[in-house]
Formats: structure tokens, sequence, C-alpha cells
């Protein structure tokens, strides 16, 4: 890019604030108090995020008069809960392509269990009212290079030979075009119902109010410290207190779980994403977008992108950074030559909005295993369960990976605690400094794949074989 239109890129960052635009919102709830005392419960969960407070909130579904606590060691939301994209995904495997490699047996159940959650989801915000603009438009994953047609048209093939291709729809470049206006697309993959977009703060903040009126105790600003057996139950000790249950659920994803043996499963990787200020009516009919679908693009390197109810678009993705020793820093949150590098692409692909300024930038942790979907399990003899490895998909996963944890301290024989997905792990990263060399060559080997028309080298293929890999 040339340098005068590289600062007009960097000044379309000027005025861009360092926060969150989910969560930069005057709507946002107080926290609840810390714990001070020592408690008793049936049942606690760690963490009040997606993960925990769907599980407080079923738990109390299942059985009202469970006594459930949760805690959270600064505000619900306040992680990758308040800081995705707002794409609440059917999918349990990160994709059909994903679930075809790695669970081909089972993909149809998961399929359906999928649609299913997505479902209860859609009913759990209309009862409680939730106010967090759902809306059930769909994803268009969009090629941008001409192998990514080829790539995207065989999955397309595979999924309807095998009955999955669901409410899917083909859209060649005109088509694709058609809903939403970018030089840069070449064909689209329309899956019309099973994804919906939500304002992601939004949600957890309701989910937490939920639970509130359900008699769950919520304790903010208090973290889970050390947990150990006492007799039938367990105990975790917070800064000022000491909680008895007789179960616990950890929701804790990329934060180092209280079950030390499962932390070599996950690692954080940073993602980052932008927000525009409002477009104006000129500007909306330059790219269409009339049907408010999200979109992603198919390069291994990708984009996501989506737009808001007040007509803003948020960009994000590409860059996923990995952090030496798995470090997790507020430092991080931030990257400006990342904003800079998605600044630069947003108006390569929407060329008709030069001008537009972004309103915000920000960044967080998403917790990836090796497999990029969630692995499930209990320790303490069953009177612990996990869930974690969510890689990016949790906004809708998470309420299924609640399910599971439940079934699994319940010891109860389900259509989820059968799966082959839940029964099995992922396999584990290897320490420092092997980890970071591994996860640096595969993060060149995927940005090298997308330039030269998506051949992968020895070592992506290396990976393949071995069912492992890295999804940015």
């Amino acid at each position: 890019m040339a340098p005068v239109a590289m600062r007009s890129v960097a000044k379309s960052l000027s005025e861009a604030k360092p926060v969150s635009y989910w969560l930069d919102d005057p709507g946002k709830p107080a926290p609840q108090p810390a714990l001070t005392t020592d408690e008793r419960c049936d049942l606690l969960v760690v963490g009040a995020g997606y993960s925990g407070l769907w599980t407080a909130l079923l738990a109390k579904e299942r059985d009202p008069q469970r006594d459930v606590v949760v805690i959270e060691s600064k505000e619900a939301g306040w992680a990758a809960s308040g800081r995705n994209g707002g794409f609440c995904a059917a999918s349990l495997t990160h994709g059909l392509g994903n679930g075809l490699a790695r669970w081909p047996g089972e993909l149809a159940k998961l399929e359906e269990l999928g649609a299913r959650n997505l479902d209860a989801i859609e009913e759990a915000v209309a009862r409680y009212g939730i106010d967090c603009d759902f809306e059930r438009t769909g994803e268009i994953d969009v090629a941008i290079e001409p192998h990514q047609v080829e790539e995207l048209r065989e999955l397309y093939e595979e999924a309807q030979r095998l009955g999955l291709a669901g409410s899917s729809t083909w859209l060649d470049g005109d088509a694709v075009r058609a809903e939403v206006d970018s030089p840069t697309f070449l064909a689209g993959l329309w899956d019309r119902d099973g994804v919906a977009m939500l304002n992601p703060a939004k949600l957890a903040w309701g989910l937490k109010r939920a639970c509130l009126d359900l008699g769950v105790r919520i304790y903010e600003n208090t973290r889970g410290l050390k947990m150990a057996s006492a007799g039938t139950g367990m105990t975790v000790q917070t800064p000022y207190g000491t909680i008895l249950a007789r179960r616990v659920a950890l929701g804790t994803n990329i934060f180092p779980s209280l079950v030390k043996r499962i932390r070599p499963f996950t690692v954080p990787v940073y993602d980052y994403a932008l927000m525009t200020e409002p477009l104006s009516g000129e500007q909306l009919a330059a790219i269409g977008w009339k049907r408010r679908q999200g979109l992603g693009d198919s390069a291994n390197q990708f984009h996501y992108f989506r737009i808001t109810p007040d007509h803003r678009i948020l960009w994000g993705g590409y860059d996923a950074i990995y952090p030496y020793r798995g470090k997790l820093d507020s430092e991080y949150d931030h990257r400006p030559e990342t904003y800079l590098k998605l600044a630069e692409h947003f108006f390569t692909a929407f060329p008709q909005l030069e001008g537009v300024k972004f309103s915000h930038a920000w960044g967080g942790a998403i917790d990836t295993c090796s497999r990029f979907s969630a692995f499930f399990g209990t320790a303490h003899s069953g009177k612990v369960a996990y869930a974690a490895g969510y890689t990016g998909l949790g906004v809708g996963a998470t309420r299924f990976g609640a399910d599971v944890m439940l079934d699994l301290l319940d010891g109860a024989d389900t259509e989820r605690t059968r799966l082959q997905m839940v029964r099995s792990k992922p396999m584990p990263f290897p320490p420092e400094p092997f980890a970071w060399t591994g996860i640096t060559l595969t993060k060149w080997s995927l940005a090298r794949a997308d330039a030269r028309g998506g051949h992968r080298n020895l070592w992506l293929r290396t990976l393949d074989r071995l069912g492992l890999g890295f999804d940015s």
C-alpha cells in the first residue's frame, strides 16, 4: 500500500477507544459483592463467563432446589465472553470440516445436538427476556482466492452427499456480492439458519441476571485460589473465605485451571477486533448487507466481520498471537500493529468505505486446544467437572458444555456423555520452548499456504496426519 494510503489507514484509528465496544456500555450492571465469609452449597461454579453462567442457569432449571454459588475473579463477562465478535454458532466442532476430520461417525449426531443447542439458546433469550440483539441471520463463508472457491465448493458438495447441508446455499460471485458487496468476494456458502448474531456482553449480563433471579448466589471479584477434596465434597479457597461444595464445575477456560493436570491442553491465543463508527445511509447503500449475516473469509489466517443494529461493522481476526510460555497479561490486550493491519485489510475489502473511522479497538485471549473444539472431563473421583478449549466458537457451544458438565457431575449416561467427542481428549501442547516453536512454525506455514494457492507444506501435512494444527 502506498505511504499516503497507509497514512489514511492509520488516521482511521486515531479516535479508536482501546476497549471492547460491547463492554463500553453505560448499561453495564454493577458487580455483585465479593465473598467475605465461608460458604456451603450443592454446586460451586468457578467462572462467570458463558461457560459458568450457563452451568449455573441449567443447574437451577434441572433442579430448582439445588443450592448454586458462582465465583468470578473479576466481573461477569469481562473476558472472552464480552470481547468476541458476537457470532453464536450451532456448530460444536468448530465447523463442518473439522468435525468431518475428527468424528465422521458421529458428526450427524453432533450437528443435530448443535442445532438443538442453538434453538435452546434462542428460547432462553426469549424466556428470560435477555435484550442482547439476538438475530438468527446465518453466516456466509466467503472465498477471496480462487483456490478457496474450489475448497468451499468441495465442502458444500460433501455436506450435501452426507445429508448435512441443511439450509446452506451456494453463492457464486455475483450472488455473494448481491448480499454484501466487496470486490474481494469470489463465492460464498451461506448457512442460513445455523448462526445467530448477538451482543455478547449483553448476553452474559442477561444470563447473570437470570441466574440471580433463580436464586443463584454470585460473588464477583472473588478468585478461586486452591481446590481440595473434603470428604464427600470439595473445598475452594478464595481471598476472604472458603467454600464447601458437594460438586464443582470449572468454567475458567483459558485461565489456569484448578485441576492442574489439564493445563497443558490449552494455550492462550490473542485475537483482535475493530469496530467502526455508525455508517451513513449512503455508506450502507454502497455495501448492501441488508440481511445482516455474519461473514468470514476462507483463508487460514481469516477475518470475521458482522454488522450491528446501529450500523457499525465489526472487523476482527487474522492475527493470532501466542505469547511465549503462554503468558496471560493485559499487556497483550492491545496491539497497535495488528490494529493497523486489520484496518488496512478492512479498506481492501471495502474500498467504498474510505474515510470511515474506527471507534473501538481491542483484543483478548482465546482458549485454544489442538483439536479446535471443546474437551470435557472429571477430577477428584467425579466431584469436579470441567470444559475448556472452545477455540473461539464458545458463544454457542458453552451452553452444550454446561450440559455436559452437569451430566458428568450427576454420573448420568446421556446422548452427550456417550459421544466420542466428550469421552476423548485432544493432544496436550508440549512444554516450552517446543510449544512456542511449533506454534510459530505453524503460523508461518499457514500464512505461506494462503500466499501459495492453499498449498500445504510438509509441516502442515504432518500436523494434518497427526490430527493437530493451529487455527487463527
